[in-house]
């Protein structure tokens, strides 16, 4: 009778531990439902493998170099990875030099725009990732958090010392604490064979002409066809020399370049709730969705159950105008948040267009790393596109004068 009791108990607890899990698998499954959209990619072009910036504000750089990366392989050259941290170790320094000159009315922190990729190699160069990593502390990924903060407390204590004129030293032990973080930037290095320096790695081996990239944005407060200042905080070097164009001539630029086998660096609003729209009445519907999109009605306007129901099926979106986009980023609903790449042009089921966007934001995600975002995104939170001046339309550039 003994013996009865005890196999009973285990056979009882056998069930559970096997039932249990099977259950809770089942539950998990009956979650999961069919993406509200499907994408089909018209064309994309060649790009490099989805990284991460980790815990760092430096899209601007990752997209930057992305977008470089895209222009060797156009060129028919083996793929390579690029150094982003090379560009930052060179960029703060500029920053930091702007912040004290201005006595503290400048921006100094961890965003950019695509021009200061450009200016640094041009100036400096650039590396491959294998010969100037940047991490130079035991950190699995990049995390700039504790660096910035030394950075900025030491141009402050400068500049707080007041009555007493600056000494040149300050940059001095400036430039130290970024090789503390970062690394000391190489004079020459070896690839493949060959020695170069920096600057000689972008000419001979890279094949890039800086002087062939340019910033394109679409605002009223400036004459169109002509160079304007991109009035965003991260524009910290104060640029002029964006070129102005309408809205629809904005989204041609892009349609056209893709066609021509060109990408695109992307600097836009991610703020949006219609980024990647998500909740906590969604989550377990949509498992991270990777597309932003501009519903008829305004999202702070839906009720719970309009969000329920729009995120079942495609919805119809807004027609951005001049007029709207001007409106949005003048009342900050479009602000300055984030630079990424558009590799490629896609539909939803309806036949809607989207663009294919590489992120830096690593590849856990649903799309692995990329986001489709759509014509009425694009057109309402685009701040403005790094683009080869060959890849422009031919009126266009007669327009702008290049």
């Amino acid at each position: 009778m003994r013996i009865n009791k005890k196999l009973t108990k285990v056979i009882i607890f056998l069930i559970i531990l096997v039932l249990i899990p099977a259950s809770g698998i089942a539950k998990k499954k009956s979650k999961k439902t069919k993406p509200v959209y499907e994408f089909t990619i018209q064309k994309e072009l060649k790009r490099t493998p989805v990284k991460s910036q980790g815990r760092t504000g430096t899209c601007w750089d990752f997209s930057a170099i992305s977008y470089l990366e895209s222009e060797v392989l156009r060129l028919g050259k083996e793929e390579i990875d690029l150094s982003e941290m090379f560009v930052v170790r060179h960029t703060y320094p500029y920053k930091a030099k702007s912040y004290i000159r201005l006595h503290g009315a400048a921006n100094f922190g961890q965003g950019g725009q695509f021009h200061d990729v450009i200016d640094q190699i041009e100036r400096h160069g650039i590396v491959p990732e294998e010969v100037y990593p940047g991490q130079n502390i035991a950190e699995k990924r990049h995390n700039h958090s504790e660096m910035v903060s030394i950075l900025k407390g030491m141009l402050d204590g400068v500049l707080n010392r007041r009555g007493r004129r600056v000494t040149p030293r300050w940059l001095d032990a400036f430039e130290a604490v970024l090789d503390v973080y970062l690394g000391k930037s190489p004079e020459t290095f070896t690839y493949k064979g060959k020695t170069y320096t920096p600057r000689s790695f972008v000419k001979d081996y890279l094949g890039l002409n800086m002087d062939d990239y340019i910033e394109v944005t679409s605002y009223t407060y400036y004459p169109f066809y002509s160079r304007c200042r991109l009035e965003v905080p991260d524009n910290w070097t104060f640029n002029s020399d964006y070129y102005n164009v309408p809205l629809d001539d904005l989204e041609k630029i892009v349609d056209e370049a893709i066609e021509k086998g060109f990408t695109v660096g992307w600097d836009a609003d991610v703020s949006d709730k219609g980024f990647s729209p998500r909740g906590k009445e969604d989550i377990d519907v949509y498992d991270r969705p990777d597309y932003a999109i501009v519903p008829l009605k305004d999202w702070e306007d839906l009720t719970k159950a309009e969000k329920k129901e729009k995120f079942t099926k495609p919805v119809k979106e807004k027609e951005i105008t001049q007029e709207i986009r001007q409106e949005s980023f003048a009342n900050f609903t479009t602000t300055d948040d984030h630079l990424m790449h558009i590799v490629g042009i896609a539909h939803d089921q309806t036949g809607a267009k989207f663009y294919l966007v590489k992120n830096s934001w690593g590849t856990d995600r649903l799309h692995k790393g990329y986001d489709y975002i759509s014509r009425s995104y694009f057109r309402l939170h685009t701040i403005n596109l790094l683009i080869n001046k060959q890849a422009l339309p031919t009126k266009l550039k007669e327009k702008l004068g290049l």
